[in-house]
């Protein structure tokens, strides 16, 4: 993928004669670099196993020949189906290899609808790339003089972003992710809220909280009813925040939560793995089923953790909580995340029971609306940070095919969101 490695694309198909001018400089550039020509063998064998071919030159028949490229194609959907255990049914791996190419356009189409929103015109995928689905068809692409670089590019960017895709698949098919995420929902209406509540029922309210000028951190915070909210006019330097809160019951007293289950969309997990230069999903995606949850004091925090316990040894399963941090009441968030700051506050944890993993991050209502709004801790602004950070925008959108200065564009973006944060 990277502009400056042994696959970087050109502005001329990679088909030189092996005696050419650039044949000889490609060489010269990779001669001394012992891994890089083991990865560039590694990768060329592969190319040729999937396409069914020997030599470069026969590329070109693979091209224009629709009954050969029919044949390749065929025989490469086999091999795919088998390697990422999807089966051999001709229909199931082409509506999986369909959900690959939607996730890798997906990957893209959430950073111009969010990060890169103003630019989205600048990193817009070429047409034939977005309809295209077909691994042999865009391998291909790869060396078809008739599609220009950005397109050559772009048709190699959505490879590698459905191969992650699939390894991503793989791996929820074999840990049985679906399921266990409906398990969890069953959990928690079983076991944790209120009986008193219906399913999806939940109380509104508002937090309306005053900040400091200085880093837009909370000052105080009020809950507010509906009526009560109608009547407020914020002014500048506060905020009106809906929560709608459901209910657990500790002890005979119902306690008020705002909760949000997070569970991980395809795109997101391959956007985490580009961050973490990873390919291994079961390496860098931890964090597949979450739940993030805000209380309106360190107290009620404490005994919703005593609650969550005391609710799974009632579904008949030990919990226990691992890896904690804990930042309400003080200290230093520290991280390995890129981006991410160390004045975040908040309770983590994974917590594991009934054959799940599931991290928890809660949050007191002046945290959740740091978490929000506060300078260099905001959630919008650290998402602009990491995926810049990480090298990511760099990696889908090099700056060599899209003519953008990165450094400009995160500066300017971190001032867009933080303008947007402030403002009533």
């Amino acid at each position: 993928m990277l502009q400056d490695g042994p696959f970087a694309v050109g502005d001329a198909p990679p088909l030189a004669h092996p005696f050419s001018r650039e044949t000889k400089a490609w060489v010269q550039h990779i001669h001394t670099n012992q891994l890089l020509k083991t990865k560039y063998r590694s990768v060329r064998n592969q190319v040729f196993d999937l396409l069914g071919i020997n030599a470069y030159d026969e590329i070109l028949a693979l091209i224009h020949d629709k009954e050969l490229r029919a044949r390749a194609q065929e025989r490469a959907h086999l091999l795919l189906g088998n390697m990422f255990g999807i089966g051999t049914s001709p229909q199931e791996i082409v509506r999986h290899l369909h959900e690959y190419a939607r996730t890798a356009d997906d990957v893209i189409s959430s950073l111009r609808a969010k990060v890169l929103a103003p630019y989205s015109a600048h990193i817009e995928t070429t047409n034939e790339i977005v309809t295209a689905w077909d691994p042999v068809e865009l391998l291909l692409a790869l060396f078809d003089d008739r599609f220009h670089k950005k397109a050559r590019f772009e048709a190699k960017r959505k490879l590698a972003l459905m191969g992650l895709a699939a390894s991503i698949d793989q791996r929820e098919r074999e840990t049985k992710i679906a399921e266990k995420f409906l398990d969890f929902l069953d959990f928690l209406n079983a076991f944790v809220w209120s009986p008193d509540y219906r399913i999806g029922e939940l109380d509104i309210r508002y937090l309306h909280s005053t900040h400091n000028p200085d880093d837009f951190s909370c000052r105080t915070v009020t809950v507010l009813s509906e009526d009560e909210a109608r009547s407020v006019a914020p002014a500048a330097g506060e905020k009106l925040t809906l929560i709608k809160r459901r209910r657990f019951r500790d002890n005979g007293t119902d306690i008020p939560i705002y909760v949000t289950i997070r569970k991980k969309e395809p795109a997101a997990k391959v956007l985490k793995l580009l961050r973490k230069n990873e390919k291994n999903p079961a390496t860098a995606v931890d964090d597949e089923l979450g739940l993030m949850a805000v209380l309106d004091s360190v107290n009620d925090v404490k005994r919703f953790v005593r609650h969550l316990t005391r609710s799974a040894a009632r579904a008949e399963s030990f919990m226990t909580l691992e890896d904690i941090s804990d930042t309400l009441t003080g200290g230093e968030y520290h991280s390995t995340a890129t981006g991410s700051s160390g004045k975040t506050a908040m309770l983590k944890f994974f917590a594991r029971t009934g054959g799940m993993r599931i991290e928890f991050i809660i949050h007191t209502n002046r945290s959740y609306l740091n978490y929000i709004y506060q300078r260099d801790v905001a959630h919008d602004e650290y998402e602009v940070k990491r995926i810049f950070d990480t090298g990511v925008v760099a990696f889908l959108f090099p700056p060599d095919i899209y003519r953008l200065d990165l450094d400009r564009i995160r500066d300017h973006q971190l001032t867009r969101f933080r303008r947007r944060i402030e403002e009533n």
